[in-house]
């Protein structure tokens, strides 16, 4: 299949999922959280496109963790040098990753998770966003999914990411759920759009990485197909879990 008609296919998909969950419509004011590594750009150039379509507002969010020098304040040169050439608004957070981790005993994905998505719901309020979204994909809903088996976690905790659930007084939307990484790679390729490499997501000191970069190779092995087996699990569970009494 040639880029292009890949890249086609790769938009039909966001457009089907995004009429199926109702997750844009006219009139939004939509927040982005993009880092700069390739699924916030994806998320970001989509939402712009969108945005001129369905006549909503959109301003793009870039947290600053504090975790990694230059390299990080590179990444939020890239985000604004990206929103200006969108033509989007661009705001910038620091957050103090590492302090808050050690104040309150925590690893530092878990307080740079809490952090993240506090600074995003704080965002949203002073901006007046009623929708807050993010970059997450298809292959990260399998990496939640099967990190939630190896835990050993109760049923509801494989529902994985909702394509939508509440974050404050705003609605927290998922827009690439249906897109695997390959698909955001070939948007990228076609639109001609650059995007920055997080090095600490090859480190396999952290149990995600280790379960992406070793455990889904071997067990796309015995299923191809694994990791939408796993985003239709998370789906399936939501569904089941939704219908309890």
């Amino acid at each position: 299949m040639r880029k292009k008609e890949f890249a086609a296919r790769v938009w039909s998909k966001l457009m089907a999922f995004e009429k199926q969950q109702g997750l844009l419509k006219q009139g939004d004011s939509v927040l982005a959280a993009v880092s700069g590594g390739p699924d916030s750009v994806c998320l970001a150039h989509y939402l712009t496109q969108q945005s001129r379509r369905k006549s909503f507002k959109l301003n793009l969010l870039h947290i600053h963790h504090g975790l990694r020098g230059k390299a990080a304040d590179a990444d939020a040169a890239f985000v604004r040098k990206l929103g200006d050439g969108l033509g989007v608004n661009v705001r910038v957070i620091e957050v103090a990753v590492r302090e808050r981790a050690q104040r309150r005993g925590k690893g530092l994905e878990d307080a740079a998770r809490e952090l993240r998505y506090g600074a995003l719901e704080d965002c949203a309020r002073k901006l007046g966003a009623n929708k807050v979204a993010t970059g997450h994909q298809l292959d990260d809903q399998a990496e939640t999914v099967l990190l939630q088996l190896v835990r050993g976690s109760r049923l509801e905790t494989l529902a994985g990411m909702a394509p939508s659930r509440a974050l404050g007084d705003a609605l927290l939307i998922r827009p690439l759920l249906p897109l695997s990484r390959a698909d955001v790679r070939a948007y990228l390729e076609v639109h001609s759009l650059k995007h920055r490499v997080d090095r600490t997501n090859a480190d396999p000191r952290f149990t995600r990485n280790w379960l992406r970069r070793h455990v889904l190779p071997l067990l796309e092995k015995g299923n191809p197909k694994i990791r939408e087996r796993l985003s239709a699990l998370a789906a399936e569970v939501r569904l089941l879990t939704a219908r309890r009494p």
